[in-house]
């Protein structure tokens, strides 16, 4: 558990996506501290309600089921969102920003005076090289990927109904994992293993992650930086956030350590990112004109991803939320090689 010190807070919190990776995380931290937890769920979570949560059921983008949910809130943790690098551009857009402005309408109406929306660093891609960017990025409006600019939308509107009584703040965390992880390490464990995983680029790209138990503190500190209901405004509102490791890493060099505390070959063989531009639009197009079920190996958005570099500078959440990281990329890492081999045996 994290050594995070949080401000003592006793007052209910809506946590949408409570039943994912990070969301499950916040809300058994949340429960720790005697915290009266309600979770928006598509269908019954009867775990969760012999916690003490209390679970309504029913799609996010429904304002009856936003106005339920954040019934009796002082906080939400909006968490909640679809995910992915492909998919219709109408599904993305019903998940990521009609669900978010029905969740903010009801909250607004419901007078709930705080608001932690997870956002993503995807936000501000510009298909650069990212490295050391801070907040002052410009949101994303074209990407070869429907997530970005949902998420871009969805944060902008959320940032942009901020006032005094209604206190807005976005998080960006970059790369979740942790143990438990079914995203990030799933995937490039099968991958790998699959002999599908190529090097794009030089394979010297600097990414940040941010460990799950870091991301939870920052979501924590920064309801507390959104000030106390019925107090001042804090510094938080209306400002949004990136939140890592604070400790870049060579990915690839990441991914073969990885892959070699667990007794598997290192990814060697490569593939320009030039090459795998090309190769991603014409999966993209194959996967458009087809009926292909699931993702396609390779988009234009992956190569991107895989080849270019991404870390983020922390100072704002630092000095606004108090944050520091806690689980250090070698910790984390550890404990996952750990989790892993024992899971294999």
């Amino acid at each position: 558990m994290s050594t995070q010190k949080i401000a003592d807070i006793d007052t209910p919190v809506l946590v949408t996506g409570g039943t994912g990776f990070l969301g499950s995380h916040l809300v058994d931290r949340l429960l720790e501290a005697g915290r009266r937890v309600t979770v928006v769920s598509r269908s019954a979570r009867p775990a969760l309600e012999a916690r003490g949560v209390r679970v309504v059921v029913g799609p996010l983008h429904e304002a009856s089921v936003c106005e339920e949910a954040v019934r009796g809130a002082d906080t939400v943790f909006h968490v909640a969102a679809r995910v992915g690098v492909w998919g219709r551009y109408d599904d993305f857009y019903r998940d990521n920003v009609l669900a978010t402005r029905a969740l903010i309408r009801a909250a607004q109406a419901a007078g709930v005076p705080r608001f932690v929306h997870t956002s993503t660093p995807s936000v501000v891609y510009n298909g650069l090289d990212l490295a050391d960017a801070d907040e002052s990025l410009p949101l994303t409006r074209h990407c070869p990927s429907p997530y970005p600019v949902t998420k871009a939308i969805a944060e902008g509107e959320a940032l942009a109904s901020t006032t005094e009584l209604f206190r807005v703040c976005a998080l960006r965390p970059h790369l979740i994992w942790g143990v438990g992880d079914p995203h990030l390490v799933p995937r490039i464990l099968a991958r790998a293993r699959a002999g599908r995983l190529r090097i794009v680029g030089r394979g010297q790209n600097q990414v940040d992650m941010v460990h799950v138990r870091n991301a939870v503190d920052a979501h924590l500190l920064a309801e507390r930086a959104l000030g106390a209901p019925g107090g001042a405004r804090g510094p938080a509102a209306g400002r949004a956030y990136f939140i890592t490791n604070g400790e870049a890493v060579v990915l690839w060099d990441w991914i073969n350590d990885l892959l070699r505390a667990l007794g598997e070959p290192p990814v060697t063989k490569a593939l320009s990112l030039a090459a795998a531009s090309a190769l991603g639009g014409v999966c993209e197009l194959g996967w458009r004109l087809l009926p292909l079920r699931g993702e396609p190996p390779m988009t234009r958005f992956i190569a991107a991803e895989l080849a270019k570099d991404h870390w983020f500078n922390i100072s704002a959440a630092r000095r606004d939320l108090g944050y520091s990281p806690k689980v250090s990329m070698a910790e984390g890492t550890a404990e996952l090689v750990a989790s892993l081999r024992a899971g294999r045996t």
